[in-house]
């Protein structure tokens, strides 16, 4: 780096040519890293090591396209996965940086969002209606960008609206500027999606969205939004979700903690902390857990589905990741940490344009105009911090304060002790299982035996077989499309997974699901099924399907499983339901799949919706044993299969 002070260093920053990165992340330095970029295809080409295979630094800036490295579909823009291979590195002070920095407003021409607000309304209906409302998921996230032209040299734009968020925004996990040929990212992520250092894997869900009243946020008004239950269901919703990649990439799952809040200067968020270990590398880390269900949905895969049916443009970064992957000097096991935040309250400028791109979580019982006015809390705050628009100013001091006193310093709303209460009071609802140290070590009551859990597209699969360990079960995924009879048939236990649908849609999803439940039941084989898998099977006994009036997304109830009160967590938009009053003796000429069985039925008393089967060889289930909404799941689950073995 040819300036060796921070005003010089900066200076040569905008008149130079260099790629470079601005990150501050610890409060105290910002990190100046500069040096070449490369574009790599996929995740695994990010190249951590030279020609020698000595390992290098490098940040990466992941688009949404990726995707597509997991069977995703997307609208691929062709962004780049671009990699500062970073050949210098310095730590400069804060306050030294701010001071170098430019600070001429940057004017903006033809500012506005790129879909009008009742179009988004419109869209909002449709999701809810379309896509929540025939079980294609419990949430999605769909985006709008706020855009405007910039009539000023890009680097001075970058460098102006980095030293506005270090100065204006507070509680971001990074603080950053990336300036590349053709792309400039700059931001305040408040997420950090994932990040993996001594071997400990650490995901953030933040979900929930309060957006500060003018003079900003009391502990009042912050209460009445954590009473929500939208805003605590949407929560815990993201929260099984980044769970799902906890337990694909960590040995011992994943441990909760929290919840917590994440104060920002124009918005609140909700968030918890989930841990594990893991010994992958760090690029496979990445590529398990793309990308955070706060800024797509869930389950993923279909959630990429919706998000290309609802959004008619290319997402370019939003939602990816920035990943920072840095030397640890290992010689045994990943050879690099990883530090990655969610590419989210970001501005990008390319050729002239600004965008700012923000999304909503839509779930079954948001309001389309509340939506709208979501997304523009989010650009406001990225707008408001850049400068781009009035910021909010502090609370007015009482007409009889004393101007001569000393201002005390405002304590964090999290301190507050009826906050503190709401706060933790969440955790009742939640699944204990999943809040405690849990490295299965093979000595549960199923021990010796082995399970073959089928994923029909939801990664629910992967909570639930940790928990089969746990239990002793020796247990392997397998997805719906690659699963064999001789699969099947060789494992002591078939747990059929849950996934999105129509459980009566003519698919060849939905045709090998089918098959995995028949050959099962036919050969009187152990089966345990799961929501829409159990609703196979209730299919193939004769009990009628049908939607529910109000999808059960994300929804905790208790119910009577077969004499015992359960409290569980559902997410299914189709149920199987019987007349009240029946529960035994129910038979089927349907096939020839089973016939004349006695079946134990556990159903709503008044409605008769079936929350759980079980008959000679069989269980079944409607809600989501595993989730953190079952407080009684692992308990349950145990039962359910001692009963199949």
């Amino acid at each position: 780096m040819t300036g060796s002070h921070p005003s010089s260093l900066i200076h040569d920053l905008a008149a130079g040519s260099t790629p470079f990165a601005l990150i501050a992340r610890d409060g105290a330095t910002v990190e100046v890293l500069t040096g070449d970029v490369v574009d790599v295809e996929l995740l695994a080409d990010i190249p951590l090591t030279d020609a020698t295979g000595a390992a290098r630094e490098v940040l990466a800036l992941v688009p949404y396209r990726q995707v597509r490295e997991r069977g995703f579909v997307c609208h691929d823009d062709d962004a780049p996965l671009r990699c500062l291979i970073i050949d210098e590195r310095v730590a400069l002070d804060r306050a030294e940086v701010l001071a170098s920095l430019p600070s001429s407003p940057v004017p903006l021409e033809g500012a506005g969002f790129d879909i009008a607000d009742e179009e988004y309304a419109d869209i909002v209906r449709r999701v809810i209606a379309d896509e929540i409302g025939r079980g294609e998921g419990a949430n999605f996230v769909i985006r709008r960008d706020f855009v405007a032209g910039v009539d000023v040299d890009p680097r001075i734009a970058a460098l102006t609206w980095f030293r506005a968020l270090l100065e204006h925004e507070k509680g971001a996990y990074w603080t950053f500027a990336v300036v590349t040929d053709g792309h400039i990212a700059v931001g305040a992520s408040p997420e950090a999606h994932v990040s993996a250092q001594d071997g400990i894997v650490t995901m953030n869900p933040i979900s929930g969205t309060f957006r500060h009243p003018a003079g900003g946020a009391t502990a009042e008004t912050l209460a009445e939004f954590l009473r929500s239950t939208k805003e605590t269901e949407e929560l815990f919703m993201v929260v099984d979700e980044e769970l799902k990649m906890m337990s694909a990439v960590c040995s011992d799952g994943g441990r909760i903690t929290g919840p917590h809040l994440k104060e920002m200067s124009r918005l609140t968020h909700t968030e918890y902390m989930l841990r594990g270990r893991s010994d992958l590398d760090p690029r496979d880390i990445l590529r398990e857990t793309m990308f955070a269900p706060t800024v797509t949905g869930s389950p993923m895969q279909n959630a990429c589905t919706v998000i290309a049916r609802h959004e008619t443009t290319p997402r370019g970064y939003y939602s990816g990741v920035a990943a920072l992957f840095t030397p640890n000097g290992a010689t045994e096991g990943p050879t690099h940490d990883l530090d990655a935040p969610i590419l989210i309250r970001t501005a990008y400028l390319v050729d002239g344009r600004l965008r700012v791109p923000v999304g909503a979580t839509l779930v079954r019982h948001s309001d389309p105009y509340g939506e709208v006015g979501e997304t523009h809390g989010k650009a406001a705050g990225v707008l408001g911090a850049i400068g781009a628009i009035p910021r909010d100013s502090a609370p007015a001091a009482p007409a009889d304060a004393d101007p001569d006193a000393p201002t005390a310093p405002q304590r964090p709303l999290a301190e507050d002790p009826a906050i503190a209460e709401l706060l933790a009071s969440r955790n009742d609802r939640l699944a204990p299982f999943w809040m405690n140290p849990q490295d299965p070590d093979g000595s549960g009551p199923f021990a010796g035996r082995t399970a073959l859990v089928v994923d029909a597209e939801d990664r629910f699969t992967t909570m639930l077989a940790h928990q089969l360990r746990h239990l002793g079960l020796d247990t392997r995924i397998v997805h719906w499309s690659d699963v064999t009879d001789a699969d099947v048939d060789a494992a002591d236990l078939v747990v059929s997974g849950p996934g999105p649908g129509d459980p009566r849609d003519e698919t060849p999803r939905m045709a090998a699901m089918q098959h995995v439940v028949g050959r099962r039941t036919a050969r009187r084989d152990p089966l345990l099924a799961v929501c829409l898998s159990h609703q196979i099977l209730a299919d193939s006994l004769g009990i009628e399907l049908m939607p529910l009036d109000r999808p059960h997304q994300g929804l905790q109830k208790s119910v009577d499983v077969f004499g015992e009160d359960a409290s569980i967590g559902f997410y299914n938009t189709f149920t199987a339901r019987v007349h009240p009053g029946d529960r035994r003796g129910i038979t089927s000429g349907r096939g020839d799949v089973v016939t004349h069985l006695d079946i134990d039925v556990a159903a709503d008393p008044e409605t008769g919706d079936v929350y759980a089967l079980r008959g000679p060889g069989f269980a079944s289930v409607q809600g989501h044993l595993e989730s953190i909404l079952s407080r009684d799941g692992m308990r349950t689950l145990e039962r359910l299969i001692s009963h199949v073995l």
